[in-house]
């Protein structure tokens, strides 16, 4: 198996699906995003946007706890040489676009497709993967999307 292989370069993993529900949405808001239409239903009604709905941040974080519970594709055994990667810290993201409004009752889907990778001169043995973050609401509308960059240990 090669690292390409290993890290679905070119492949995309569905990680899974949220339902934004109000009361999550109002709570992560009032600590994290106090903006009018992510904490009151009456007042986003009469906002810009229409309607409660999440975050973008929200909508970031879940993505990022559904990266988590898959932390490689499905089904897939390291036979490579030497040992198996290894994932490590993420040094950030970038282009971060929140696309399309996340309403209370929408579900979101979630992506995650591996774009790159490339060695650490400066960390042997390390490598800089990067990979294409989305989600998806029901009608198929992408939502968010964002590249990210995790460092693996890998030989």
């Amino acid at each position: 198996m090669t690292l390409d292989e290993y890290f679905g370069i070119a492949a995309t993993v569905t990680l899974g699906s949220h339902r934004f529900e109000p009361d999550e949405i109002k709570a992560f808001a009032r600590k994290y995003d106090p903006q009018i239409f992510h904490v009151d239903e009456e007042a986003a009604k009469a906002s810009l946007l229409g309607g409660l709905c999440a975050s973008g941040w929200h909508t970031a974080s879940t993505w990022m706890k559904y990266n988590l519970k898959t932390p490689k594709r499905p089904g897939l055994v390291w036979d490579g040489p030497g040992p198996e990667p290894e994932f490590g810290p993420s040094p950030g993201f970038r282009n971060l676009k929140w696309l399309k409004p996340v309403f209370a009752g929408e579900t979101v889907t979630f992506t995650r497709t591996g774009l790159a990778h490339r060695p650490l001169a400066s960390r042997p043995g390390w490598r800089l993967l990067t990979i294409l973050c989305e989600a998806f609401d029901s009608t198929g509308d992408k939502v968010i999307e964002f590249e990210s960059s995790v460092l693996v240990k890998a030989g």
